[in-house]
């Protein structure tokens, strides 16, 4: 298994992040799927990982900047057929070491509140991930659910 910075234009990337949209329609209602299409994912101040066995894409991941001091993760997703295999820690791992090197305090993110995103609420448990309230230009909404990891206190 190996992880690259990956730049958007693979097939089988892009059906990926189809399968995650979808995913996102069926799960939440339109006006709180926070997902992000290939436009927006090309966005500069976003990186974007895959992660790869041979030439077979077991995970996405991304992160965005939304400060010098504080990143967001985006676009956390395992294709369904291919879950457990550890991608989606692979992953969460390189975005939470790069928020490192950034310098960023606090890692924050938003997922959902349907009972099939509560194996992300434990991935992201397992990594030191909080429940919190909302950050950003987030609102308190039914359909979400907010972390944050804290990485070194503020200044």
């Amino acid at each position: 298994m190996h992880i690259e910075l990956d730049d958007l234009t693979r097939p089988q990337v892009h059906a990926l992040l189809q399968e995650h949209l979808d995913n996102m329609y069926e799960l939440s209602p339109p006006e709180q799927v926070y997902a992000l299409d290939l436009t927006k994912l090309r966005a500069p101040e976003i990186s974007f990982w895959t992660v790869w066995e041979g030439d077979v894409l077991l995970g996405c991941g991304a992160l965005k900047e939304l400060s010098p001091t504080e990143g967001e993760v985006k676009s956390m997703r395992t294709p369904k057929a291919l879950r457990g295999k550890g991608a989606g820690r692979a992953v969460l791992g390189r975005i939470i070491e790069t928020a490192h090197e950034r310098g960023y305090e606090r890692l924050s993110l938003e997922t959902g509140t349907h009972e099939a995103f509560t194996p992300a609420h434990k991935l992201y448990q397992a990594h030191g991930f909080t429940f919190c309230g909302p950050f950003g230009s987030y609102k308190e909404d039914p359909s979400s659910v907010f972390m944050r990891l804290q990485l070194k206190a503020s200044t």
